[in-house]
């Protein structure tokens, strides 16, 4: 059974319209499928490669070059927390285990409810205002455990 609907084939269709060729459009499809069905499985990734005339091996290297492409099942709410050089030195480290055991998961793994999954991000550009994280394109910066605890508490309202 198909996994792309006739919607998403549409969207594929006016992304593809608007790139030089069809394989320029292969990022912004997946994205747009991924957004309909939550990652990128190997099922739907041949069918946006047999859509986008390209080679599951093609696609396949452009999916795992990109960090938001996910090729495993994500929760509702990824949280992507900054690792670079300054959030380290803001407190980094502290931050990530509050996570994790608020939470109960390590990086690159999802909640027992689905709700979160915790992936690290090498730079979220927040550099003066760290450590920071990432909650569907929202930046959440100057962290604290507590801080965090509320930003956590609104999504699970939120659910």
């Amino acid at each position: 059974m198909p996994l792309l609907t006739d919607a998403m084939k549409q969207e594929l269709q006016a992304e593809i319209d608007r790139s030089e060729t069809r394989k320029a459009a292969c990022i912004e499809a997946m994205q747009i499928v991924q957004r309909h069905l939550g990652w990128i499985s190997d099922e739907s990734l041949l069918e946006i490669a047999d859509f986008l005339q390209m080679t599951p091996d093609e696609l396949e290297g452009v999916a795992t070059f990109y960090n938001h492409i996910y090729r495993k099942p994500v929760g509702k709410y990824v949280i992507l927390i900054c690792d670079s050089v300054c959030c380290w030195i803001m407190g980094y480290e502290s931050l990530q285990e509050h996570i994790a055991r608020t939470l109960g998961i390590r990086l690159g793994e999802t909640t027992a409810d689905g709700l979160f999954t915790l992936l690290p991000i090498q730079c979220l550009g927040a550099c003066a205002r760290a450590p920071a994280i990432m909650i569907r394109g929202e930046l959440y910066t100057d962290l604290t455990p507590e801080r965090f605890d509320e930003i956590i508490a609104s999504y699970r309202r939120e659910a």
